[in-house]
């Protein structure tokens, strides 16, 4: 795996730069522009392991900050900082894939504010979006308002949801997935929450669920490139 060295990019004109850090594997098939959830930066843990995983299955990935992770900051940035920055970062990939097929999505509000941008405005060469845990809803309060927007992407659109997800109750989104279309699929992971973690009893560790999403996000991208 060749690791590019950082990168900054311009984030937003009233945002400034934020970090980057792209993996792009030999040969590889597909690259992910991977945006991270509400509590954990690009160098979370999960971030980190995810993108390693996607690297052995030929996946490059860009992981970058938002606005106020960069600065370490408790509050999160307005939803159109935030979705111009996912811009931001597609097209700062594009000047190190080359020819690579292009996907884009993230971590549970970063796959959102992805989803929230294509539904605004088509990304431009992004062939389809990745999520991982998309976050229907708050815990606890089940609804499907967060999930309307997904009716106007037109590119194919893959879902990663646990059995045991706080955040999006599979018997709402279920249906949105069905309405969307041949556009979207969903791969559950039995007995996963929101962080993909499962019970001890169920015998698989994280390390085990993570290859197996990113070989099942390798598979999804071989049909769609």
């Amino acid at each position: 795996m060749e690791k590019i060295k950082n990168i900054k990019f311009i984030a937003s004109k009233s945002s400034g730069e934020v970090s980057g850090i792209i993996y792009l594997p030999k040969n590889s098939i597909g690259f992910y522009v991977f945006a991270h959830g509400a509590g954990a930066p690009m160098n979370h843990p999960f971030m980190n392991n995810a993108a390693e995983y996607l690297a052995e299955e030929r996946i490059g990935t860009l992981r970058y900050n938002f606005p106020y992770s960069e600065k370490k900051k408790k509050y999160i940035d307005p939803a159109p900082i935030l979705m111009e920055t996912v811009r931001s970062a597609i097209n700062s990939a594009k000047d190190y894939i080359g020819d690579i097929p292009l996907f884009a999505g993230g971590k549970s509000m970063g796959g959102r504010m992805t989803s929230q941008a294509a539904a605004k405005e088509m990304l431009d060469d992004v062939k389809g979006l990745i999520f991982y845990g998309f976050p229907l809803h708050a815990p606890g309060k089940d609804s499907t308002e967060r999930g309307e927007h997904l009716y106007k992407i037109d590119i194919p659109m893959l879902f990663l949801q646990g059995t045991r997800d706080k955040l999006a109750n599979l018997e709402l989104l279920k249906p949105i997935i069905n309405k969307v279309g041949k556009n979207a699929s969903i791969q559950i992971i039995e007995g996963a929450d929101h962080s993909f973690k499962v019970l001890k009893s169920l015998g698989r560790t994280e390390e085990q669920i993570q290859r197996d999403l990113a070989h099942k996000i390798r598979q999804w991208i071989e049909k769609n490139i």
